[in-house]
């Protein structure tokens, strides 16, 4: 039976998280429920910052943009990684600071990248293309935009091909053998600064030495750039970092990623005599484990359990065959009595959270918690089969309060208009 340790704990029989009654919360608050436990967030923050003291953090926005989660994350001193014009809006709406925030993206439109110049915020840049339109509506205002060039090292980040970003074969970044040109062509242009080199391997990476074979392969790079006499600000690894979904695995931590990396960094830097600042972009590990999903059964038909949260809500196990945990959140201290398939209420026979699991005895009306829902939980969901979506829950000290409002149906028809003709 998985012990229950670390901000969830077992009382009385119940999953607790941050000292919260998760099936307390279910009853108050209905289900499917996204639950989030504030301190883990910043305790995550922290962990990073104790291993990478002299590195900037850059949070991806991608994981999770829920405002109240990313004013947590703001508070903590960190800026933002985004991906999108709307990722953009939210991160200023949630206060992260624009000199802290980086525009990233394989595919920015001409709208991407007027707004980028107006928001005056760093841009890591992804094309030749794109370097010619942002320096011509640069130039247009009379802007000048600092930017990065995401760099692909060709590295394989040993993860789900889906989330491998660093490889040749993937879509993102200018191949390492163009980047030079790409970087003495921005000096030539108008508008836009050469101020920093980007690169982002993957997701989901369980050792740290790919980390560090792209980081020599991207400092070899710099220290190209420098020989050319373009010196660069700071040097953005991205992240990646995994976090142990599956119980009785390990996952490397903050440190060991650290201890990895800083000291090619370091050695570089001393050899060098220049020393760019770091920066890092995590995303799952702030927030992953931070956020159960609570749902309710609905009916057991031998070993399927029909609950009423599917993969509209938590797409990760369809998508690429992830796996999460999962604990009857009313009968934690219950031993395993049968072999369950969690299956949710979308109609695809795909829509399976968690397959051949050892459970105790389940009936109609206990709630399961899927636990590590926190990135790439409800950042992902979709309405597929008129499903509202759910409400998220913040938790801190004992205390709920509601962060996101429970979809209505009205909400599946709002942004819809019926010609005319047809009424």
């Amino acid at each position: 039976m998985f012990e229950i340790e670390g901000h969830l704990e077992c009382r009385h029989g119940h999953l607790f998280i941050g000292g919260a009654d998760c099936v307390g919360i279910a009853e108050e608050f209905g289900t499917p429920l996204y639950v989030t436990h504030e301190q883990r967030i910043r305790d995550n923050l922290r962990t990073i910052k104790r291993a990478f003291p002299n590195a900037e953090l850059l949070y991806a926005v991608k994981a999770n943009g829920n405002l109240a989660i990313m004013r947590i994350i703001a508070q903590e001193g960190a800026g933002a990684d985004v991906f999108s014009s709307g990722e953009l809006y939210m991160a200023l709406l949630a206060g992260f600071p624009k000199d802290k925030i980086l525009f990233n993206g394989n595919s920015k439109s001409d709208e991407d990248l007027r707004g980028a110049v107006e928001s005056g915020v760093m841009v890591s840049v992804d094309s030749m293309m794109e370097l010619e339109s942002l320096s011509m509506m640069a130039d247009a205002r009379g802007n000048e935009v600092k930017i990065a060039f995401r760099v692909n090292p060709d590295v394989s980040p040993q993860t789900h091909p889906k989330i491998a970003t660093g490889l040749r074969t993937s879509k993102f970044g200018i191949p390492s053998e163009q980047i030079i040109n790409a970087y003495e062509r921005a000096v030539e242009l108008p508008g836009v600064v050469p101020v920093g080199i980007h690169f982002h391997i993957g997701s989901q990476i369980l050792s740290v030495s790919p980390f560090a074979e792209a980081l020599e392969k991207v400092l070899g790079i710099v220290k190209e750039l420098l020989n050319r006499g373009i010196e660069l600000e700071f040097v953005d690894m991205g992240s990646g970092l995994g976090i142990p979904y599956e119980k009785d695995k390990k996952a490397p931590t903050p440190q060991e990623l650290a201890d990895a990396v800083l000291p090619i960094f370091e050695e570089w830097c001393e050899e060098n005599g220049v020393y760019p600042k770091l920066i890092l972009e995590p995303g799952r590990y702030v927030v992953g484990d931070s956020t159960v999903l609570l749902t309710r059964v609905n009916s057991v038909k031998g070993k399927f359990v029909a609950v009423d949260a599917g993969f509209n809500l938590l797409i990760r196990p369809v998508m690429y065959d992830a796996y999460h945990h999962v604990v009857v959140a009313n009968k934690v201290d219950v031993p395993p009595d049968k072999t369950y398939t969690i299956v949710g209420p979308i109609c695809e026979s795909g829509d399976i959270l968690a397959k051949d699991r050892r459970l105790p005895k389940i009936e109609k009306g206990d709630v399961i918690a899927v636990l590590d829902v926190g990135a790439y939980g409800f950042a992902m969901s979709s309405q597929y089969n008129g499903q509202p979506r759910c409400a998220e829950v913040l938790v801190q000290k004992g205390r709920a309060e509601l962060i996101r409002r429970r979809e209505t149906f009205s909400d599946l028809i709002h942004t819809q208009i019926v010609p005319e003709r047809l009424l």
